[in-house]
């Protein structure tokens, strides 16, 4: 959270939080000494953030934007999976 906080400090108007969606995805991870070639997969939590300025404009943040709202921490991950994820 510390990285979509500074991301909304960081811009050229005040910005604040008013809701945060998270959700799960998939991404593929290539290989660093050939970026075609794919080598596995890991879950991440990406977050859009809907913030609003003073003057009252009303934004949304993506993770397409601001790559640090993505969050790989698999305790991160796992804690997201343990609350959607169904445990019956």
């Amino acid at each position: 959270m510390a990285a979509v906080v500074a991301a909304l400090v960081g811009l050229a108007e005040p910005w604040q939080a008013a809701q945060v969606w998270a959700h799960l995805m998939t991404a593929t991870i290539y290989s660093e000494d050939d970026p075609y070639t794919p080598v596995g997969q890991r879950d991440e939590v990406a977050l859009d953030v809907e913030a609003v300025n003073p003057q009252g404009g009303r934004r949304v943040f993506t993770s397409y934007d601001y790559p640090a709202f993505i969050i790989t921490d698999p305790a991160a991950v796992a804690f997201f999976r343990f609350f959607t994820t169904s445990n019956l």
